[in-house]
């Protein structure tokens, strides 16, 4: 039976309770998956080609046509891939479809491998070695590139890649609080962290990972493998509809969540401390970016901003 974590944050130190005896940890690979059998086909071929070859798929299909899915899955399965499905009826969202590839599998670490991602071939067998050998990191997060496609003929090809996030030396909770530096793709981590910090939040439609980050973060260190890019996050700008990119079919969410995450955080400590730096770093940014944006002007522009106030300050009296 699947070893569930609790939600609820708990002490669990994980340095070596997580590991199984076998020489190779076990990883339980999390494809989430809606009505895209090429590209589900596409990430369990790629899930295949690792070196690494001690991982199971656990496929959660969250609402999309099964029958695709299961076509897929024994055509996997016909070439020994180890393989296991689940069809939600309808759709559950993102965090739930995770959340649910995890508790029905049992690893050592896991990572979600959403359908239109890639991986390099020694994306596994370089993190998974990492965190066998450093077992105070909580996970491991790779160097990751984007590489745009574009549709020809019912195929998707490769148009131009970028670096994502080049400037990066360290995986900080610092950084991390100002934007998310990371996608699921490029991050192994251990099953024992959900122990400690409880799942992904099924309440954020969007930015669910960047809060699972910040959770991690604050208690516990997850380290950069530098090099190479070793995970790409594969982005088709301008396509619709089940082929769009989350990125882009919700961006309206993204920023919508990622307020609804920091209001929260900012209540709590407002709740606990009282509002008096709130209310201080407010204004001092406001007043900070005020001034920067003044330092950009010629002289003749704040000349006439300065005549504008001075006007406005007359009429008020």
């Amino acid at each position: 039976m699947a070893r569930r974590p609790r939600r609820a944050c708990g002490g669990l130190d994980w340095k070596g309770a997580d590991m199984d005896s076998s020489s190779h940890s076990s990883v339980a690979v999390i494809i989430r998956t809606v009505d895209r059998p090429d590209f589900l086909r596409r990430a369990i071929d790629d899930v295949s080609a690792q070196t690494h070859s001690g991982w199971t798929i656990q496929i959660v299909n969250d609402g999309g046509d099964p029958e695709p899915v299961d076509l897929a899955v024994a055509r996997a399965r016909s070439t020994g891939i180890p393989v296991e499905v689940m069809h939600h009826r309808t759709g559950r969202g993102r965090s739930a479809a995770a959340n649910a590839g995890i508790e029905a599998t049992v690893s050592d670490y896991i990572v979600i491998h959403d359908d239109d991602d890639l991986w390099d071939a020694e994306f596994l067998t370089k993190t998974v070695a990492h965190l066998d050998a450093h077992p105070a990191d909580a996970g491991v997060m790779v160097r990751t590139e984007i590489v745009y496609e574009v549709e020809r003929d019912g195929i998707w090809s490769e148009v131009d890649r970028a670096s994502f996030w080049p400037q990066l030396e360290q995986i900080s909770y610092g950084e991390f609080l100002q934007s998310n530096r990371a996608v699921p793709i490029s991050f192994l981590y251990r099953r024992a962290v959900h122990d400690k910090v409880g799942l992904y939040r099924e309440d954020l439609h969007a930015v669910e990972d960047w809060e699972f980050y910040l959770r991690i973060l604050a208690v516990e260190n997850v380290a950069l493998l530098d090099g190479r890019p070793l995970a790409f996050w594969m982005q088709r700008v301008g396509a619709h509809g089940a082929a769009g990119n989350s990125v882009f079919e919700l961006a309206g969410d993204h920023e919508r969540y990622d307020r609804l995450v920091r209001d929260e955080a900012l209540r709590a400590y407002v709740a606990s401390h009282g509002p008096g730096l709130p209310l201080f770093l407010a204004r001092l940014v406001k007043d900070e970016v005020a001034r920067q944006l003044d330092m950009r002007k010629n002289p003749v522009d704040i000349a006439v901003d300065r005549a504008r106030r001075w006007r406005q300050n007359r009429r008020g009296r």
